[in-house]
């Protein structure tokens, strides 16, 4: 159904208060939605954006209540349907001439083979709203991330409006998230994410982010990895916490072939370790190397028993604790965006399997670091789509928040001015194994 070379489709859930503010179209805000598609089309950016109804729904679903009285759950949300149908014909005339002609009302008719870097969605059922159908989009084109606009800047933990005392929150969890929207959805609730919707995202492992959609300034830096203005919805809390003892025993994520902690495990590691480190030595010869990321110093004692001034640093302090004895003296805590060395420090900086556990907003800044203590060489291992031997021995590590394309890499070592990307000098495995960038400092 989807490309594993290709970069995962950028879902956005348009909220109908953007469209349709005060129950009239907003062309301005159109206007600019427009060159903002255009713009990151151009780039090779795919788009899902999915309709909300906004005014228009409320407008229908209050004359229905003015005539009939009452009504029913299922005829609002038929009312509310409707109007996201109205709106995502909107969007799909405005997008017509890079749009996929058929807009998704349906979402068990799947496409297939499409080309078109836009696809149009609007509500679909009755009994969620279109955060759902968002959910689903990324659940059945291999999204991993879903950015909701809508009119407020973030979530918070209070209603604002009603209390002054509520405070912003840049992340949360979804767990954390069901305490403050709960669990049930009623036509046209007003909350940052459907409950629904919140439910299979937490299922799924999604990421979501709720950001201001009039701000596309800040959409810009959401959809290319810079820092931004935007609540961050995720399945962990991945920082320094995650990553604990029962991780690094390969107890948690079910991502590694053997414990740390068990015989087998430790053989693997350890021949692993030899291995990349006698590539090391024989392919680039550093007399000094830094190892971001080094987990629990097994690259750091290989390196080191080939006579390289090897060091590590790592974020998780129950991985060091479980460093052998005679590695922990060369090893630190550190994190990859804040690296405590001088500029040039060391002749290579690596790291292997790392970059992909860095949330986007982070990753240019966490690539940037390893370039600045550089001397010389950078190398990077990076868990990419094309890896798909992974999913056969392994469950999905939900601490995996970036995983792209090896083109999304090369995109953005060939766009930093400071280093080239070396095309040869190192050995790699086929991309369906791993992905390995060898980059040289300018």
């Amino acid at each position: 159904m989807f490309n594993l070379s290709q970069e995962p489709p950028i879902i956005i859930s348009v909220g109908g208060s953007l469209i349709v503010p005060n129950g009239n179209i907003d062309h301005e805000f159109l206007s600019r939605l427009n060159i903002f598609i255009r713009e990151n089309v151009k780039k090779g950016k795919r788009f899902f954006l999915v309709a909300g109804g906004g005014m228009t729904a409320r407008h229908y679903r209050d004359a229905g209540k003015a005539v009939v009285g009452t009504m029913n759950s299922e005829d609002l949300d038929w009312l509310g349907i409707h109007a996201t149908r109205l709106n995502a014909h909107l969007l799909r005339t405005i997008f017509q001439d890079i749009a996929h002609p058929r807009i998704i009302e349906n979402y068990d008719k799947k496409l297939s083979n499409w080309k078109e870097p836009v696809v149009i969605g609007s509500g679909w059922k009755p009994g969620w709203s279109t955060d759902y159908d968002a959910v689903v989009l990324a659940r059945d084109y291999g999204a991993s991330l879903i950015i909701n606009l809508s009119n407020i800047d973030w979530v918070y933990d209070k209603d604002p409006r009603t209390n002054k005392d509520a405070k912003i929150i840049k992340k949360i969890t979804w767990e954390e998230i069901e305490k403050i929207i709960g669990n049930t959805w009623t036509p046209g609730l007003n909350a940052p994410f459907d409950p629904i919707a919140a439910q299979l995202a937490k299922k799924l492992g999604l990421t979501a982010i709720v950001a201001n959609g009039i701000d596309f300034a800040n959409l810009n830096m959401i959809v290319n990895g810079e820092a931004f203005k935007g609540t961050v919805i995720m399945p962990y809390r991945i920082d320094a916490s995650f990553y604990d003892r029962e991780y690094y025993a390969g107890k948690k994520g079910e991502y590694r072939l053997g414990h740390v902690e068990s015989v087998w495990g430790t053989v693997y590691h350890r021949i692993k370790h030899l291995y990349r480190a006698f590539l090391i030595k024989v392919l680039l010869n550093p007399k000094t190397c830094l190892d971001v990321g080094c987990g629990t110093g097994g690259l750091v004692w290989a390196l080191r028993m080939m006579g390289i001034d090897a060091h590590g640093v790592e974020i998780s302090e129950d991985a060091l604790h479980l460093a052998e004895d005679d590695v922990k003296p060369y090893l630190q805590v550190g994190d990859i965006t804040h690296l405590p060395f001088e500029e040039s420090s060391y002749d290579l900086v690596l790291s292997y399997d790392v970059l992909e556990h860095v949330e986007g907003a982070q990753i240019k800044k966490a690539v940037q670091e390893t370039i600045r203590v550089s001397r010389r060489f950078i190398l990077h291992k990076i868990y990419t789509r094309e890896n798909v031997w992974i999913t056969y021995f392994h469950k999905r590590d939900f601490s995996h928040v970036s995983v792209h394309t090896k083109r999304f890499w090369q995109r953005l070592f060939n766009e930093n001015p400071q280093i080239a990307l070396v095309r040869s000098s190192f050995i790699r495995l086929p991309t369906f194994f791993e992905s390995v960038f060898l980059l040289r400092k300018k």
